[in-house]
């Protein structure tokens, strides 16, 4: 009695309402949510207890006793119901089982026939002319026999997918489980591959675009505007002193792959305007980095810095994408970069999610080297000194990207907090309805938004739509601290539909986690991209119009 009176005060104690079972919110202190994982979880905590409750009533088992708990919403003198009821409690005799199918078959067999003869008919020779006159006079079948013919064709399509018939009336499935080489089913099966090889085809899609324009079709073949966008990027970079002003506006719509790597470190200021300055620079700068590596990599295993490489370490394997960040080669290089960018910054130190931006600059700057696809690549087959040069290109490139958004990986992650109140405000004034209905469940935009500012979205998107949505953000004015925050909000818009269709907080969180953007490709970033500019052509420079 004492333990049902304290659950009983436990009870009352606890009225506060709960809004459902919530997850954790997988931001740079967690690894990339597992919907596989979460999924079983879920399921095990939606299970029923075992016990059952004594003042509940039993759960119906069978149809008769929900019917009778139920009673009250039938119509029981309904004569229709009555009817339906005992035609289901029928059993359907075997005998009659039978015979329908027979029927079935034997129908099925005459309009196989029927078909074969018209074919034999059209496809049958006129040997009273000669060749060449009846090529000559041949006409195109009737409109009318052509629409009969696909008619029937149609018809055979379907009741052939439900059931074929054999010699010895057995029925299959599907074609197949028919035997190769029936005389009856040459005719379907080729309707049926024709309509096959009609169906437009999706190719897989590359881990990175070929091409600036390549739409998700993943089409490798460089088109006429294509062409006339490269042979501008290598107008402005053949120049003695290259027009950075001119390079950000061609940058802006994307980048080539050919001139991406030289764009980007020129756009991240790592290579000076000057041509002629450019190989002096990249000598000293690699040789710079190298030394950094000779002088503090020792000190990984220290008992100051070996929690940070130990941390490192840990989180590299969690990378995308995995055939490529797997391999040892490249495990060690970023371990080097991240824990040497660590060093040299203490105020911040490593942080999660620092991680995720080492690989842009290293896909990019190995693509300068190769020609086939990175993913099936063994960055070990490079040369070392090839390797050396990506490795201090990609550390100082990223260093300069950081430099802009260190403050969101300082002490409480300040910057990262600013972004995402701005974003909850901007979107309250673009959205009021999507706002509402996450206000209206509980859900936080720290919950969910938090992993965009930390990851600039890289989390979200395939690396393709990521090296695409940089090129961008090199060539916007503080892209990636001030422009990132109009990306996320026409981000979050974009998915309002399914935003507003999820009436629970989990659902919620569950779907901004695993938005469905696998096969994204530089189309449907360009039109995000688009947006956000809209966004900010509208809000960056009048503050009040987003503030209540």
């Amino acid at each position: 009695m004492s333990g049902d009176g304290s659950k009983k005060q436990f009870w009352k104690r606890n009225t506060a309402k709960v809004p459902g079972n919530i997850q954790h919110v997988y931001g740079a202190q967690h690894p990339p949510f597992d919907p596989l994982l979460h999924a079983n979880l879920m399921k095990a905590g939606n299970k029923p207890p075992s016990t059952t409750t004594p003042g509940k009533p039993k759960k119906a088992t069978t149809f008769q006793e929900f019917e009778s708990i139920t009673s009250d919403a039938w119509d029981v003198g309904d004569d229709d119901d009555d009817e339906l009821l005992t035609m289901a409690a029928q059993n359907l005799n075997i005998e009659v089982v039978m015979e329908t199918a027979n029927k079935v078959i034997e129908n099925h067999s005459k309009l196989q026939e029927r078909r074969q003869q018209q074919m034999d008919k059209m496809t049958e020779p006129d040997e009273k002319d000669g060749q060449e006159a009846h090529e000559e006079e041949e006409e195109e079948p009737d409109e009318e026999d052509e629409r009969e013919e696909g008619a029937e064709t149609t018809t055979d399509l379907l009741f052939s997918s439900e059931a074929l018939p054999l010699s010895d009336n057995k029925l299959v499935k599907s074609h197949s489980e028919a035997p190769v080489g029936s005389p009856k089913e040459v005719g379907v099966e080729q309707a049926v591959l024709h309509r096959q090889h009609s169906l437009p085809h999706r190719p897989v899609i590359p881990l990175v675009a070929h091409m600036v324009d390549q739409n998700t079709s993943g089409t490798p073949a460089m088109t006429e505007r294509e062409a006339s966008r490269l042979d501008k990027f290598r107008q402005v970079l053949a120049g003695p002193n290259t027009d950075l002003e001119e390079l950000r506006k061609l940058s802006w719509s994307g980048i080539s792959r050919q001139v991406r790597p030289i764009t980007w470190k020129l756009l991240s200021g790592y290579l000076p305007a000057n041509a002629e300055r450019r190989e002096s620079t990249l000598q000293r700068k690699r040789q710079e980095y190298f030394g950094f590596i000779e002088q503090y990599y020792d000190s990984r295993n220290d008992e100051h810095h070996q929690d940070t490489y130990r941390q490192i370490h840990i989180d590299i394997p969690r990378m995308s994408p995995e055939s490529l960040v797997l391999q040892p080669k490249v495990t060690e290089i970023f371990e080097r970069i991240l824990f040497i960018w660590a060093i040299r910054h203490p105020a911040s130190g490593y942080v999660q999610g620092i991680n995720d931006l080492v690989t842009p600059f290293f896909v990019v700057y190995v693509f300068e080297y190769i020609e086939e696809e990175v993913e099936n690549f063994n960055v070990s087959s490079l040369q070392e000194e090839v390797l050396r040069n990506i490795e201090a290109d990609s550390f100082w490139c990223m260093s300069k990207l950081l430099d802009g958004i260190q403050d969101n990986y300082t002490f409480a992650q300040p910057g990262i907090q600013r972004k995402v109140k701005a974003l909850e405000e901007l979107v309250s004034r673009i959205d009021e309805m999507v706002h509402r209905h996450m206000q209206q469940y509980e859900v936080e935009y720290l919950q969910f938004a938090f992993r965009w500012m930390n990851n600039l979205l890289m989390r979200e998107l395939p690396l393709r739509c990521t090296i695409r949505l940089w090129d961008t953000y090199q060539a916007e004015p503080e892209g990636f601290s001030h422009f990132h925050l109009y990306v996320c909000a026409a981000f979050l818009v974009r998915w309002r539909k399914e935003i507003l269709e999820e009436k629970d907080f989990q659902g919620l969180m569950i779907m901004l986690q695993n938005l469905p953007t696998m096969h994204w490709g530089n189309e449907e970033v360009s039109v995000l991209l688009a947006e956000a500019y809209r966004l900010k052509f509208a809000f960056a420079d009048a503050p009040n119009h987003y503030k209540r």
